[in-house]
């Protein structure tokens, strides 16, 4: 089936002021009253005329300040045109959730830490692989199931060794706790650790080929050199997932 994989592991507008003043002077003289004989008779004539001129004076006044509120009227449709322009910054606003990495990372350099596991040994031929693994991981979590031990982290498979026909493989389960009365094909012990390539593979067991050729080229590309050994991290679990819906984390070991 992969044989060949398994072995290669290779980012103002300025506002505008306007003013304006309104000035208006009205100077009027009263006239030197005549001097008159009878005195009684023309003082009332003289003062009505300084009155009735006082008068149209006032009037006066309010025509600069009607001619002076039309000009207030187009001082607020400059600013009215200013207000679009701030507008313009929302597309800038739409473009930042633009750049997301949507792109499963591929020979990302990572450092594995050690983990307490519980293991079980098995071999496989390509054939059957997928179904070996899954009777692994039905073993391992029978026995965990019974003893109430929860799971600490993602299922594993580490290769140890393959060859044309199958594989030799450790089915790892991380744990908290020692399980106890372990059967003679099953331990306790330590996941791998130091320094690895972690590569992602989305869809199917049997369509791993793609993502092991991937790694090779890459592994050949960067002239590094893999162990001998390589790790499958589960993300989704495999006795629950839908073969094509799996997620799993590759990692490749650095000598």
């Amino acid at each position: 089936m992969f044989r060949f994989r398994r072995f290669a592991l290779a980012a103002l507008i300025p506002a505008a002021a306007l003013s304006y003043g309104l000035s208006a002077t009205l100077a009027q003289t009263p006239s030197p009253a005549p001097a008159a004989s009878a005195s009684p008779s023309p003082a009332p004539s003289v003062s009505p005329a300084p009155a009735a001129s006082a008068s149209p004076a006032p009037m006066a006044t309010p025509s600069p300040a009607a001619s002076a509120s039309p000009s207030p009227a187009t001082s607020p449709s400059p600013a009215a045109s200013a207000s679009p322009s701030p507008a313009a910054p929302p597309p800038a606003a739409a473009a930042t959730p633009a750049p997301v990495q949507t792109a499963d990372p591929f020979g990302q350099e990572t450092t594995l830490e050690p983990r307490k596991v519980v293991m079980v040994k098995g071999t496989a031929n390509w054939d059957s692989a997928f179904d070996t693994l899954i009777d692994a991981f039905k073993a391992l979590n029978a026995l965990l199931d019974k003893q109430g031990i929860k799971h600490a982290g993602n299922s594993m498979i580490v290769y140890t060794s393959t060859d044309d026909t199958g594989f030799t493989f450790l089915a790892e389960i991380p744990v908290e706790q020692d399980p106890k009365n372990l059967p003679k094909d099953m331990s306790v012990g330590k996941s791998p650790e130091g320094k690895a390539l972690k590569f992602v593979h989305r869809g199917s067991y049997d369509n791993m080929d793609n993502t092991y050729e991937a790694i090779t080229n890459h592994l050949d590309d960067k002239k590094l050199e893999a162990k001998d050994t390589f790790i499958e991290e589960y993300l989704t679990d495999p006795l629950k997932t839908a073969e094509d819906k799996l997620v799993i984390n590759v990692f490749v070991p650095l000598k």
